[in-house]
């Protein structure tokens, strides 16, 4: 080697960390390319992304072949550094410590780390690159790699581990829906909140969207069919519960384009809503709406009874509730209908006790927590393990409110101050 020229054994020590940040480089590429595109692109006929895919299939025969070479590689350079140093210094130690210093250096900047910041930044560009040289390369190779990955695997057996690549790569809800809404430009704001709702339909369950038992309107059979007759021309909605002297005591569900005939002749009877009503459809209290989503498709339903497991009606969900859930609303409100919220000229929000608290979060932006109560007077009551008497000021995650008024054991109407308001001296007493 003492014959070489020196500018020849400094254009070998170049390539070499070259060549071994090109291994650098194929390393982190491979390790951070989008898998789900790879396999998109690979579905579509892309020779690379076939190549990419078939190597990242087996990850170790992928990384022995590429550590195989960076290593080789890393070690030829400081081995040649040290040659050098002892043709040119005579084995002096001070300029052995340099010289692996130097080594050492040039090896992390130019064959690490920026290798492998360029390939973080266009792993796709890379990897599919790459991969028409890390292919024929792994077939030279294979019976080098095969003999150390045996080691490796007697090495994981003896420690008892199993690594297994398809659980590293499956997604769980939370992870996929971080991934819809971090998803940027690429896919629409609209669209992202379209499938965050859907992916969550598997977490949020009927209670959550139903009406409560006192907001139905329902007609009783044993009224006055006068009566009656004025509820289904007065009514807002196409369908109607159907009960029989109590609330409790729900008989069916009646259409009211099915009556409409018998309205314009005025011959409303018990007899004929009997006749033209559905039975009632039940739905178990806790039925993850997705599931629901689907029952209502099998049994061709569109609406149903939530109740809980003592057989008590809780309250009414619709296939409307389920898709608004989806997409948002899309329906009117009915005239008779007042909102539950109410802007106040101080900032303040008046809002009904029986108010869900996924309405106040989507409507209003709170973070009222969802993993309890259902409603504002739930949530209220469960603060209180009590019934509180109006004028009550609490404090619930960082929300100021104020009880205004109760009737029959239940929270009836709250003022809600902004958090901003929270060290006013507009703010209500804390209980």
């Amino acid at each position: 080697m003492e014959d070489i020229p020196l500018y020849l054994l400094l254009i070998a020590l170049v390539l070499l960390l070259i060549v071994s940040g090109f291994f650098s480089l194929s390393e982190t590429s491979m390790m951070a390319i989008n898998r789900y595109r790879l396999r998109h692109l690979a579905k579509q006929g892309h020779r690379g992304a076939q190549l990419t895919a078939k190597l990242l299939a087996n990850p170790d025969r992928l990384l022995g072949v590429i550590l195989l070479g960076n290593n080789l590689l890393n070690t030829a350079a400081a081995t040649l550094v040290a040659a050098i140093v002892s043709i040119f210094f005579a084995h002096d130690e001070l300029a052995l410590l340099l010289g692996s210093i130097a080594v050492t250096l040039a090896i992390l900047i130019f064959s690490e780390i920026t290798p492998k910041v360029i390939a973080a930044a266009y792993p796709e560009r890379i990897a599919l690159a790459v991969s028409y040289i890390l292919t024929p390369l792994l077939r030279v190779f294979y019976p080098v790699v095969w003999f150390v990955n045996l080691f490796v695997q007697m090495l994981l057996a003896v420690l008892r581990l199993k690594p297994s690549q398809q659980a590293t790569h499956q997604l769980s809800m939370e992870e996929l829906k971080a991934l819809v809404l971090e998803a940027g430009h690429l896919i629409q704001k609209k669209h992202q909140s379209v499938l965050a709702n859907l992916i969550d339909l598997e977490s949020v369950t009927v209670e959550d969207v139903m009406v409560p038992r006192n907001q139905i309107e329902a007609i009783d059979l044993e009224a006055d069919e006068e009566v009656i007759r004025g509820q289904l021309l007065t009514c807002h909605h196409t369908r109607f519960p159907v009960y029989r002297g109590r609330l409790d005591n729900v008989v069916g569900i009646v259409h009211v384009r099915k009556v409409l005939n018998q309205l314009r002749e005025e011959k409303i009877t018990t007899e004929m809503l009997e006749a033209v009503m559905q039975s009632p459809y039940f739905i178990p209290a806790g039925t993850p709406l997705f599931s629901q989503l689907q029952l209502f498709q099998e049994n061709h339903r569109r609406i149903g009874l939530v109740v809980d497991e003592y057989g008590e009606w809780l309250g009414l969900v619709t296939l409307e509730d389920i898709l608004e859930e989806v997409i948002g609303e899309f329906t009117t409100q009915a005239p008779s209908q007042t909102s539950s919220f109410k802007q106040q000229p101080d900032g303040s929000i008046i809002v009904e006790g029986g108010t869900l608290l996924r309405d106040l979060n989507r409507k209003l932006g709170f973070q009222l927590p969802l993993d309890g109560p259902k409603t504002l007077n739930g949530l209220i009551l469960e603060f209180f393990r009590d019934i509180p008497e109006a004028g009550t000021g609490l404090n619930i995650e960082g929300y100021p409110m104020e009880i205004l008024q109760t009737s029959n054991q239940v929270v009836k109407i709250v003022r809600i101050y902004p958090a901003v308001f929270q060290k006013s001296e507009t703010d209500p007493p804390e209980h």
